[in-house]
């Protein structure tokens, strides 16, 4: 578990030392972009994320490393999808933790896949997907989620799939670090709402001036 905790703080430090948040900035105000696909290194937990977490986040990070010089990796940030109700107790909680790499990445090494049994390599199909960049701690996102479902509603699409997130910059190496600068992307993939017509049903009476031919009304 130590050396698990070693290889996410050296990654938190690594990711934020790297990275020019205000590129991100624009997405502040919520966006719904047509995604590419993207491959990625995948590993599912059950479980309250503060206590699976660890274990999730280690196992991607490793793996990441190790194929970083082989395969010419950009250095990149973890992503999770959490597919369950928000209102789902914490301890059943999944979620589907994710690193990306590059198309060379064809298999898990042996090796590797034998000390991480359900690490996956998979490629997340996006398509039409709304985007949100939320600045603050993960329990204020409430606030951004609200403003990218108004824009949902307002462009008529609705949600086609998991809530995800993106951890541009989480906690630091010594601990949380200041929540209220964490970077945050939220994202849903969403379909084109379809409008629902109404039922419109017409009466026509039968009166005395109505004549009934061939079992017709004329």
């Amino acid at each position: 578990m130590k050396n698990v905790l070693l290889v996410i703080l050296t990654l938190s430090v690594l990711v934020s030392c790297g990275k020019n948040f205000k590129e991100y900035e624009y997405l502040l105000e919520p966006q719904i972009i047509d995604k590419a696909p993207q491959k990625l290194l995948v590993y599912e937990v059950v479980g309250n994320p503060n206590e699976v977490g660890g274990e999730a986040f280690g196992a991607l990070f490793s793996t990441f490393f190790k194929l970083k010089k082989e395969h010419k990796l950009d250095m990149a940030v973890p992503r999770a999808r959490w597919p369950k109700p928000l209102e789902t107790p914490k301890d059943e909680w999944l979620g589907i933790y994710a690193m990306p790499v590059n198309d060379s990445v064809m298999e898990i090494p042996e090796k590797i896949q034998l000390k991480y049994p359900k690490l996956k390599l998979e490629t997340w199909k996006y398509g039409m997907t709304a985007e949100i960049l939320h600045i603050g701690s993960y329990a204020s996102e409430p606030a951004s989620v609200e403003k990218l479902h108004k824009l949902m509603e307002a462009e008529g699409y609705e949600i086609s799939g998991p809530h995800e997130e993106e951890y541009l910059k989480g906690p630091g190496m010594f601990g949380p670090g200041n929540p209220d600068k964490y970077y945050t992307i939220i994202r849903y993939p969403v379909k084109k709402r379809t409008p629902v017509l109404e039922s419109n049903i017409i009466q026509t009476e039968v009166t005395e001036e109505t004549k009934i031919v061939d079992g017709g009304v004329e």
